[in-house]
């Protein structure tokens, strides 16, 4: 099945105590580039890095990955303007688009071609979100049929009142792991990562 993705990339990472969570190294590369890496790997038709704040510096860290760049001057407004700048950015034929969260550094391109085949296997919907123990995770991915509405704003895809008010449209694939429920916010959920990668955390910055 022939998939795109978009990466939001514009927030301003405002629970790192003034560090821009996509910029911490995950190894020896910042957070963002090992999660289009993963993304690339897992074979979309096209890839769009969404960003907005410290934009330069972000695209610096991908600057020889083919990925498309869309600036969304409205990122301070909310992640679904991010959302539909860079659906719109799309141009690539394609079934189904996958939208994920770039601090998601856990996640490895099997995990992203788990999405793939369980989305092309739904037994019914046309939006797939996955959870594990019951809490709701990313990326989300949803027929291109929806794109019109999302770039419209018609439609909140990272709503969470999604699943309740969607039920027929919605097919919630249960994870057998917390990959896709697990992100960086905050110091301590960066001094975790690292530990389950196997970093030492005296790696983390100061």
């Amino acid at each position: 099945m022939k998939f795109s993705a978009v990466v939001l990339a514009a927030g301003i990472s405002s629970r790192m105590q003034g560090k821009h969570k996509l910029l911490l190294p995950i190894g020896k590369e910042p957070a963002v580039r090992r999660t289009v890496s993963a993304l690339l790997e897992a074979g979309p038709e096209e890839l769009v890095v969404v960003t907005g704040y410290s934009g330069r510096v972000v695209i610096a860290a991908l600057d020889d990955l083919l990925v498309k760049f869309q600036p969304n001057p409205r990122y301070e407004e909310g992640q679904m303007t991010s959302v539909a700048a860079g659906v719109a950015a799309l141009s690539a034929p394609c079934s189904a688009i996958m939208i994920c969260l770039a601090d998601q550094v856990l996640l490895s391109a099997r995990d992203y071609t788990e999405l793939v085949d369980a989305f092309a296997a739904m037994p019914r919907g046309s939006i797939l979100v996955p959870r594990f123990d019951g809490q709701r995770g990313n990326p989300v991915m949803f027929s291109t049929s929806y794109a019109p509405e999302v770039i419209s704003g018609q439609r909140n895809l990272g709503c969470r009142k999604l699943i309740a008010d969607n039920p027929e449209e919605v097919f919630v694939y249960e994870a057998t792991h917390d990959r896709f429920t697990t992100d960086m916010d905050t110091p301590e959920d960066y001094a975790r990562v690292l530990s389950r990668l196997g970093i030492s955390t005296e790696a983390v910055p100061t």
